[in-house]
């Protein structure tokens, strides 16, 4: 049912950039949306795992210099029953996580040097169950061709503003109407493809915890690495696009109040609880 349930937001992800098409090209531009859908789905199902790593500049981990994380890793990989991921780091200062890759056997980890220097091991064994119970369910997949589909809405919106400016200025008030159209897509497309990210992230980051907890066999130390990365995410902000936001383990975005009200990520405090209540 929860994959239903993706299949369908996604679903009106693209339909959402094909309206959008049809509004700036009519039926051309449906079909060239439709077009962009497409190869954002195909890229991203099979680099979707290198673009995002490039995109944090994250470098692949020697196993010789890292033996206790490379073993610490295998040991959980071996709990959830999927193969070791590749591990990387991007040197961040903000602490915080993600995983990323199409299935389980391309599966990639990424933590930041800033929650390498911050939390304990119990801490880092918790998060790094959290996201293994991500890549083990495919939500790594997900979720990365959603950040692929809201940058294309983004983008587009982004255009239509210019479009919209340039019109105004140029083409007199004849097309006025046609104007005040492409300004309300440049501001509600982002809007709704954020809403699809939420609603796609929140239910995925509940359901990561609880698995997560099980791989681990402890729901404490996530709970705790979860206070502790709320904590510092108020001092050491990761500036992260918000395309890719619902990717990591606790929003990147703090600080900010609108961020804070179109959140991708359910709240600290009941994810915590929710652990608690395992323990």
């Amino acid at each position: 049912m929860n994959y239903m349930k993706t299949a369908f937001l996604l679903a009106v992800m693209a339909g959402l950039l094909m309206w959008i098409g049809r509004l700036l090209g009519g039926a051309t531009g449906v079909m060239i949306a439709f077009v962009v859908a497409m190869v954002v789905n195909g890229v991203s199902y099979w680099y979707s795992d290198r673009i995002v790593l490039k995109m944090y500049k994250a470098k692949e981990l020697p196993r010789n210099e890292y033996p206790r994380l490379y073993e610490m890793v295998g040991g959980l990989s071996a709990n959830a029953g999927i193969p070791g991921p590749r591990i990387y780091m991007a040197e961040i200062a903000a602490p915080n996580a993600f995983a990323t890759g199409r299935d389980p056997e391309n599966g990639a980890l990424c933590l930041t040097r800033g929650l390498l220097d911050l939390l304990d091991e119990d801490e880092i064994k918790g998060v790094i169950s959290h996201e293994l119970a991500h890549i083990r369910n495919r939500d790594t997949l997900i979720m990365t061709v959603t950040a692929a589909l809201a940058s294309a809405i983004m983008m587009i919106a982004y255009m239509a503003r210019w479009a919209a400016l340039l019109g105004g200025f140029s083409r007199g008030r004849r097309d006025s109407g046609n104007i005040v159209g492409l300004l309300a897509i440049s501001i509600l497309a982002p809007v709704a493809a954020l809403l699809v990210q939420m609603a796609i992230s929140r239910s995925r980051e509940y359901a990561a915890d609880s698995a997560g907890a099980g791989i681990a066999k402890d729901p404490n130390g996530l709970a705790r690495a979860l206070e502790d990365l709320a904590r510092s995410s108020g001092t050491r902000k990761l500036n992260a696009p918000p395309q890719t936001a619902h990717l990591f383990i606790v929003r990147p975005l703090a600080g900010n109040f609108l961020a804070g009200l179109f959140s991708t990520h359910p709240p600290v405090e009941e994810r915590v609880k929710r652990l608690r209540s395992m323990a």
